[in-house]
């Protein structure tokens, strides 16, 4: 096998869980020849992976997008295909790719006519987290499914603007408050409190961080605004890379489910997440699982009258109210706990 092509054009998270897929490609397979096609947003991020060529497809440019993917392409024939996103906009984009052997998701997972765009699939698995899913995508080549390991190139100007932002000897806890949805964001109230908390009771510095976009920024302002004591506001003032410095350097997230919790993950960086609207074991960060506060079986249980053994795996409960259930006290408490499990595991000075 020379040559593949991985199709996955979001999101964030999604992406991050991919990097592990590509190390591992390159590891089994080496010298193997790896195109990824993937949207605009997700190439600032891994668009600089060594060793693989980058496609970029415009989701917004209609069918003018796969008219460009197709030229872009033209004269390819990839080995195979890992289609790793059943949308139906990627299944048509998976159309327009040259590959033999196309990969796809089992019939559980698969929706919007996937099976149509395939000739392969992974193999069936109950209740599995999406990274070990998408790890999963190797297995049909006969290769090993790909071990969680993850690296995201940074410049040294996107260290240096981590190192401006985060005081050395204390504790810096980001906060990314604001999901995609916005049923999964926690309260800016609460955050305030949480944030007041850290400073006061851990002499945290604290960070807030968040897109350009407007809601965000508001956001952001307004747990600012609802706090007494004082953060380091940059939402909006950062790009994808300075804010993945910024948490490689960070010793704690704070977020809900969004894309910087599995940026931090990635980077191995402790992510405290609040979930209620999804369930962490499908979603959260890869390796802080534990750290999470979970009431997504109470909110699965409040607004669906399920519970997480008949729903479906990967339901959501993302109803207004569901972020609520997570309580202040509840998320200082495992805040308290982490602090104190940091200072045993950090050597004695």
């Amino acid at each position: 096998m020379n040559s593949i092509c991985i199709l996955r054009l979001s999101a964030i998270g999604d992406v991050t869980h991919v990097i592990p897929v590509v190390l591992s490609l390159q590891e089994q397979l080496p010298g193997i020849r790896i195109t990824w096609v993937i949207g605009k947003i997700e190439a600032k991020l891994v668009g600089d992976l060594p060793g693989v060529e980058f496609v970029i497809f415009d989701k917004k440019a209609g069918i003018e997008g796969y008219r460009e993917l197709r030229r872009t392409l033209k004269g390819q024939t990839f080995d195979a295909l890992l289609h790793m996103q059943v949308a139906f906009r990627a299944n048509l984009a998976a159309a327009v790719i040259p590959a033999k052997l196309k990969i796809g998701y089992d019939r559980s997972r698969s929706k919007d006519l996937h099976g149509a765009f395939i000739n392969r699939r992974i193999a069936p698995a109950e209740r599995q987290h999406v990274r070990d899913c998408l790890a999963s995508f190797l297995e049909p080549l006969g290769l090993k499914a790909a071990p969680p390991r993850w690296t995201i190139p940074l410049s040294e100007a996107d260290l240096a603007f981590a190192d401006a932002h985060i005081s050395p000897d204390r504790h810096t806890i980001v906060i990314s408050p604001c999901a995609s949805h916005p049923l999964r964001n926690w309260s800016a109230e609460r955050y305030a409190a949480l944030a007041d908390h850290a400073i006061r009771t851990h002499g945290a510095q604290v960070i807030l961080v968040g897109s350009p976009a407007p809601q965000e920024k508001e956001y952001c302002a307004a747990i600012e605004q609802g706090m007494q004591e004082k953060p380091v506001n940059i939402c909006g003032k950062d790009t994808l890379k300075q804010l993945t410095a910024l948490l490689k350097k960070a010793d704690l997230l704070v977020a809900p489910d969004t894309g910087p919790a599995h940026i931090a993950s990635a980077m191995g960086t402790d992510v405290l997440g609040l979930f209620a609207g999804s369930n962490p074991y499908r979603s959260g960060p890869y390796n802080s699982l534990e750290l999470c506060v979970n009431r997504y079986p109470e909110a699965l249980e409040k607004f669906a009258g399920k519970s997480v053994e008949t729903a479906r795996w990967g339901a959501k409960a993302e109803y207004p109210g569901a972020m609520e259930l997570i309580s202040v006290d509840e998320v200082c408490q495992r805040l308290d706990q982490w602090v104190t499990s940091r200072r045993n595991r950090e050597p004695e000075k």
